[in-house]
């Protein structure tokens, strides 16, 4: 096995701490399919790979955060995902995230993303600022099966297989 290999999976031992962006939420990636977003759909920046935040006419307002998913071995995937926010928190988050305010900024609202392997779409969270250098973090949920995924530590070759 080489030596940039886990000695538990033997996968590459890149995969195990990574990064994983969800490019939209998924309520709206149907509307990309069927040929780009809605007309009046307003970025935070100039691409959804970019933005933090999204508004989209019929559809809702979006806020970028971040969710973690400890692994066994003490490896994280911490996914980039969306949380459908009210339009009032949208605009509250607007006026903080550059601000000194952001560090206090609290949201709750519905993940819009669905995780890999696990039915969690739509569940409700709370989100909170944990560095203010970084969007926020899915903080907690009512959900017992986000709370889960929040809270415990899965066998990361389970993950990882998922993640391929």
């Amino acid at each position: 096995m080489p030596s940039d290999a886990c000695s538990t999976c033997g996968l590459p031992l890149e995969n195990h701490d990574r990064d994983v962006l969800f490019t939209l939420p998924d309520p709206v990636l149907g509307l990309v399919d069927a040929g780009g977003l809605p007309e009046g759909t307003w970025l935070s920046h100039d691409h959804p790979d970019e933005s933090v935040m999204l508004l989209v006419p019929e559809l809702g307002a979006f806020v970028r955060c971040l969710l973690p998913l400890r692994l066994t071995g003490g490896h994280t995937i911490t996914f980039g995902v969306w949380v459908a926010v009210s339009s009032d928190d949208l605009q509250r988050a607007w006026k903080v995230w550059w601000e000194p305010e952001y560090a206090d900024l609290e949201l709750t609202g519905a993940l819009a993303n669905a995780l890999p392997g696990v039915d969690v779409l739509a569940a409700p969270v709370v989100v909170r600022v944990r560095d203010v250098e970084e969007t926020p973090y899915v903080d907690s949920s009512s959900d017992p099966l986000l709370t889960r995924v929040l809270t415990e530590e899965f066998p990361h070759d389970q993950v990882l297989d998922l993640l391929q």
